[in-house]
């Protein structure tokens, strides 16, 4: 049996055949890009090494643009995807939200990066923003069911908040929330990161098997 597994691995080295890292991209906005955050706490790096910790080897790209919209996502999604990533984690819409954007146009916006990422065969994780009460029920409501809605017509996996390790730990108190967030009061610290991302990791899994279980 030993001389057996010698000859695998002999045979795995000789030829070189090491196993690639899949190749991931976050694309989305200022959440991604890791504003107000020092190299190495921001949400791609700490979701990358929790998902190389539970098992998935992958390299995740960060392709976030603080203050980036849906409409400058879609603007800019060929190009992202022209470097030929396996999977797409998309997290925008918030700017869209924080300016009162009709969701209907948000929602368009979406539609036309999932589309690209489907025309190129790559699978898609959605990360769902909820609205804040401000703007009335029926906006929120609008708003909220953007990503579910998306991701049933696209066949993508959905995370439906993206905050949602913060809200967890909290229980939905807004004052409880602010050991979480910078001084904005809207961006996660690097303990809010930690918690967002154990909340998202297990979608993401379910990404890495998508892409490695076609």
């Amino acid at each position: 049996m030993h001389k057996v597994l010698a000859a695998l691995v002999f045979v795995f080295i000789s030829t070189g055949a090491v196993a690639e890292p899949l190749r991931l991209t976050a694309f989305g906005d200022s959440l991604v890009h890791g504003y107000g955050l020092d190299p190495g706490q921001g949400l791609v790096p700490q979701l990358e090494r929790w998902l190389n910790e539970n098992g998935a080897e992958v390299a995740l790209t960060n392709a976030g643009v603080s203050g980036d919209t849906t409409a400058g996502g879609a603007a800019r999604i060929d190009w992202t995807l022209s470097d030929n990533p396996q999977g797409l984690i998309v997290l925008l819409g918030g700017n869209d939200m924080l300016r009162g954007m009709q969701p209907d146009r948000a929602k368009a916006n979406l539609s036309a990066i999932l589309s690209a990422a489907r025309t190129q065969g790559v699978e898609v994780l959605l990360i769902g923003m909820q609205a804040p009460g401000n703007f009335g029920p029926a906006y929120k409501a609008e708003f909220d069911a953007i990503y579910s809605d998306l991701a049933a017509e696209h066949d993508t996996l959905l995370f439906k908040d993206a905050f949602a390790g913060i809200s967890a730990q909290v229980s939905g108190d807004p004052v409880a929330a602010q050991r979480y967030l910078q001084s904005d009061g809207i961006h996660p610290n690097a303990e809010g990161v930690v918690l967002n991302v154990a909340a998202l990791g297990p979608v993401a899994l379910e990404l890495v098997a998508r892409i490695s279980n076609p």
